[in-house]
This record gives C-alpha cells, structure tokens and sequence, in this order.
C-alpha cells in the first residue's frame, strides 16, 4: 500500500518528517525516501526497506539534510521522492496508489512524444506519469485536478514546492489523508498516529480528491471534496495502526466491534481466546470481553529481529519470518481448546503452519474466527497482494477446485449462507486443519466501520466498486 508524511514549519522540520514517516514503515515493504525544501533547492534520499527498517536506513543522512518543509514516502511500488523540474517550477512528488490505466496514460504520452525514465522492473514510474500529467497544466491546482479525473485506480498525492506543500486525496477517498497542526507547523499523514508523539493536533481529513495548500501559517483549500468516497474498508481490518483514526473512526475500536460481532454469533464451548499477534489481537480482545472468556496470549512476537512477514519478496523467506518470529507457549497451549481471531484468510499458508504447531503442542481443538469475510477477489486499487496471482487466495483456489474454473458463480461464493460458500468456507478448514472455521459477515463488518456501505470499498470481498 504505503503511506505519505509531510511538515512545513516556520523552523527546521527535518525530524518531524524522519519521524513521521517511519511511524508509516508498517504500511510498506519496499522502497522509502524523504525530500526537503532548503533557500538553496531540494535535497533528497532513497533507499531500499526490504532488508533493513526506515531508521536504521536515514538516520545517518540526517546531519545533511536541513530546511523548513519537507515530505516522506513509504512505497511498495517505484522510488520516491522525484524531483521534477518543469514550467510550474522545481518540485518534489510522492504517491501512493494503484494506477489501473497506467499502460494506457503512457501510450497517450508516447504519442505526443514525451518520454519517462523506468524505475527497476522496466516499467514507467507511476509517480512520473501523476507528474507529468500535472505538468500539463498551467498551474498545481488544474494539474492535480487533470491528474484525478485522468488517473483509473487510486493516486494521493503530495507535491512539495516553494510556495509549502500540496496535498491531494485520490478520487474516490481510497487512500486517507489527515491534516494535523501545532504552533508554527501544519502536517500532512497517511496515519494519524503519526501526529501524536510529534505534538501535532487532528484538524480535519481531507475528503475524496480534496486539494490543499499546507504552508506555516495555516490550510487553504483548493479543491473541493466530492461527493462519492470509497475508502479502504480494509484499513480497519487490517492495514492500519490500532492508534489511527480513519473518517475519524478509530482502528483499535473497530477491531474490537469486529470481534464483538463475531462472538455474538458463536456459542461454541473454549478454555480462551488469543489473536494471531498483531493484527488479530483488537479482534480477539472484542471476542473474549463480548462472551466474557479469557483472553491469553498461547503466541508471542519476537520483534527485536524477524520484520513484518510480508516484507521479503521471496515467499520461502516470508513464510520462514512468520514462522519463526511467532513463539508458542506450550503451558497455555496443552489440553486447551483455543479459539484464535485473525483479521483475514489471504494464502492460509502462514496460518496453516501456525495452527500445526498449536497441535503439536498439545491442543485439543484450535477453533479460528476471521474479522472480514472471505477475500475472492484480489484489490486493484491499492497493490494489496499484488504480488500474488489471483489463485494464491486461498478462497478462490478452493472456487478453482470444487468449480474446475475459478471465476464460476463468485458472486454465490461471496453470499453468506450459500450452499456454494458453505462449501468453500469447509474446504478452507479441512485445509488449515482447524476444529471449526467461521468468517465475518460483510454486513457486521461494515456495522463495526460505521460508515455506509456505499461510502466503503469492499471490492476484495464481494467484487462491488465504482470501477475508478
């Protein structure tokens, strides 16, 4: 996914922005960099994340850096920041998305004869072609405009500049973005929780393809929201950090309604209730308060030096780290019927591993409750599992097998009580080799959220979106 940081202020902000942007490493596995705006130009940096943590990466290079606005990126997509030198002046980008048509904007480009650096793959930069369409304009405000309405997928946006920083939402609100202040600064986040230990105050979230001019004394807008928003429902379940707020909802409580949704519908006897740590544990804390059973921890994280299991690019390596960095405790485990909350079923592969250790270690029934429904279709909005076919989801590579076509009757897989789901849910529990196995309704899910369904993207579980 990734995630965006920015600061102007009347002083130095250099590590109001280091800081703000590693409070976002949670949100991407591959590429990170930092920009910031000096009397004498910009200066910038880039690194590869996938091996090593944001701090340990730039926290040499900040002695050199200096100056009074300045913006962060966490990518999972091309390196960041680029500096564009063009007609509306000399300025830094960065974007996180998903550009669907990016083949297609590239084409048009090449045929009014422009051209674009590649970035490692051998594929355009998608936050080259966000700036070049807004260089196609006379000024920021109706590039960024141009860029929203040309752009099909997802693209938010931050432009630093000399004049402060730009920040835009994408079209349709896939990608939140919250504006913070304190005395002499304004921020821009991907997170809100990036605000908290750096003194900054919540002052509003920008709303779908809203624009904003951030400078020290204060926000101008200079593009309205839109109406129509579809924000990631994904973000509450499992992507963003307990401590943010989305739309103004708070993630932690949302997990914690989710699991309280959950139990609500289970009356299945257990000794106690855990979550697969991190993600799963506001779900299961919902889950254990609702039916008044106790919440303990049978896994424990060992952080200090295995990183997020989706971080290595190799498979065989991230199922090594999600194997190696979760710790059983057998007393808690042996003769103990477990029920485990998790905040999704994405491949199983992890998951299937886990719960065979859990029996290995004496468990008598290892019972799993899933926050969201089951994911049969893959995100094309914001490179969630992008670097997974289709297939890899453990739902619709069941579809494949009981169908003998995996893209037969999904909208029967994807409505709860079906016989065809029933079918698919059971087939998923024969292979994780768990006593029972129930997924979230999207109707309690979206309960929990709190926000409309229309105002959600939900496209990863019921294929429903506007199609931006």
């Amino acid at each position: 996914m990734g995630g965006l940081f920015g600061v102007v202020s009347k002083e130095d902000c250099i590590a109001e922005v280091f800081y703000g942007t590693d409070y976002h490493s949670h949100l991407g596995t591959r590429r990170a960099g930092m920009a910031f705006q000096n009397g004498e130009g910009i200066q910038r940096s880039i690194h590869n994340i996938e091996n090593n943590y944001f701090r340990n990466k730039f926290e040499p290079e900040l002695p050199r850096f200096r100056g009074t606005r300045g913006i962060g990126v966490i990518s999972d997509t091309d390196p960041q920041p680029l500096i564009i030198a063009s007609h509306l002046g000399t300025f830094a980008i960065v974007t996180v998305g998903k550009i669907n048509n990016l083949d297609d904007l590239v084409r048009r480009a090449h045929g009014r004869k422009r051209y674009f650096s590649e970035s490692p793959g051998g594929i355009p930069s998608p936050t080259e072609v966000a700036a070049m369409l807004i260089c196609e304009e006379d000024n920021f405000e109706d590039g960024i405009r141009k860029a929203q309405e040309a752009i099909r997928g997802s693209c938010s946006i931050l432009l630093l500049t000399d004049k402060g920083i730009w920040a835009a939402r994408d079209r349709l609100g896939r990608t939140p973005l919250v504006v913070g202040w304190k005395k002499g600064a304004w921020a821009v986040s991907s997170e809100s929780c990036a605000f908290a230990n750096l003194g900054f105050s919540v002052d509003f979230f920008l709303g779908p393809s809203e624009a904003v001019l951030l400078t020290p004394e204060g926000s101008d807008q200079r593009l309205a929201a839109g109406r129509q928003m579809q924000v990631c429902a994904f973000l509450w379940v499992y992507y963003g950090y307990p401590a943010s707020d989305y739309e103004g909802i708070n993630v932690e409580s949302v997990r914690n309604r989710c699991g309280a949704s959950l139990a609500r519908r289970d009356d299945i006897p257990v000794d106690c209730v855990a979550g697969i740590p991190d993600s799963g544990i506001g779900h299961a804390v919902g889950y254990a308060n609702e039916r008044n059973i106790p919440y303990r921890r049978p896994f424990v994280k060992y952080t200090p030096t295995w990183p997020r299991s989706f971080m290595p690019q190799n498979q065989e390596l991230r199922d090594l780290v999600a194997r190696m960095k979760l710790i059983p405790v057998r007393r808690l485990i042996e003769g103990k019927r477990l029920l485990f909350c998790e905040d999704s079923i994405v491949r199983g592969t992890q998951l299937k591993d886990n719960v065979q250790v859990l029996f290995d270690c004496g468990a008598r029934e290892v019972h799993m409750r899933t926050a969201c429904p089951t994911l049969v279709y893959p995100c094309e909005f914001l490179n969630f599992s992008t670097s997974r076919s289709t297939l890899d989801l453990a739902g619709r590579k069941v579809i494949c097998e009981l169908e003998g076509a995996d893209d037969r009757n999904l909208e029967q897989y994807a409505c709860v009580g079906s016989e065809k789901r029933n079918a698919m849910v059971e087939a998923i529990r024969r292979r994780l080799r768990l006593t029972s196995l129930r997924f979230q309704r999207l109707k309690d899910l979206v309960a929990a959220i709190g926000i409309p369904k229309s105002q959600l993207c939900t496209h990863c579980w019921d294929g429903s979106s506007y199609g931006y």
